[in-house]
Formats: structure tokens, C-alpha cells, sequence
């Protein structure tokens, strides 16, 4: 039964004073608007300067306190038959999608011959690092080490 243009379905209506006291408040927010439109970045940039501790103070009661974040498994809470119905569904609409999408190709295969590619021999480049270091094959065998004076020392 849809209800009358202009009438609620309380037949007894709202609270009083509710109407007076949504107008009120709209009237309040829109000339707090009106007002921080003209003054407000002003007077903040003011406090800012003047009372950082006010300022800091501001922005932390704009931030939420406590974000609390509940993590729940909802594959943990299913029964064995919800969590197989969950999964013919999943192969079911596998299973439609791939066959809208599948396409058969019609046609005889002939088999060819691939030739393998000729490997030339990779020429060993010599390690010129190697070549020049003292382990290359072993240690070599050295004297006593000559010590050398700094620039500092002398």
C-alpha cells in the first residue's frame, strides 16, 4: 500500500521539533561555511604560526583514534557441503567461460622434417684476469715482502 504524496507512514508523524531542528542545523553549517569561506584560511594559517602545540592538537582530533581491523576466514567458517557446492559452481562457470571462448580448428596435421640447426664450435676465449694472476695454477713463491714507507711515515 504506497503512501499518500506528503504523508509518512507514521500516522502520528515525526518528533516534535525535529523539522525546526534540522533547520536549524542547516542553517548553523551554512553560515559556518559562509564564514570560513571568508576568514578561515587566514585564521588558521594564524594559529599555525602563533600555537603550533593548538594546531597539532587540531589535526590529531581530526584523525580517528583506533582503527580497529578484524580479519575473518570465511572459507574456515564453511561446511564441507558449502565448500563443494563453492566449488562445482567455480568448475561450472570454468567450464562455460572456456567454452565460449574455446575455438576448434579443423584440419589434418602433416608431419614435416625440422632440420636442427648447424652448432658451429665456440672458440674458448682465454681469461686474460686468470692469465696474469698468481693463482692461476698455484701460488708462486715469493721472498720475504719489502716493506715500502709511505709519504706519511717519512
Amino acid at each position: 500500500m504506497p503512501f499518500e504524496p506528503g504523508r509518512s507512514g507514521n500516522p502520528s508523524g515525526g518528533r516534535p521539533g525535529s523539522r525546526h531542528r534540522q533547520q536549524l542545523n542547516g542553517e548553523f553549517i551554512a553560515a559556518l561555511l559562509r564564514d570560513f569561506r571568508h576568514g578561515g584560511p587566514k585564521a588558521i594559517e594564524r594559529v599555525r604560526q602563533t600555537q603550533p602545540a593548538a594546531y597539532l592538537k587540531i589535526l590529531a582530533l581530526l584523525c580517528p583514534r583506533e582503527h580497529k581491523v578484524e580479519h575473518n576466514n570465511l572459507i574456515k567458517e564453511l561446511t564441507d557441503e558449502q565448500l563443494e557446492a563453492a566449488i562445482e559452481y567455480i568448475e561450472a562457470a570454468l567450464a562455460a567461460k572456456a567454452g565460449d571462448q574455446a575455438k576448434v580448428i579443423e584440419g589434418m596435421v602433416e608431419p614435416t622434417a625440422l632440420h636442427a640447426p648447424e652448432l658451429e664450435p665456440q672458440r674458448k676465449r682465454p681469461n686474460r684476469l686468470l692469465a696474469h694472476a698468481d693463482s692461476a695454477v698455484g701460488p708462486k713463491e715469493r721472498g720475504p715482502r719489502k716493506r715500502v714507507p709511505s709519504p706519511a711515515s717519512t
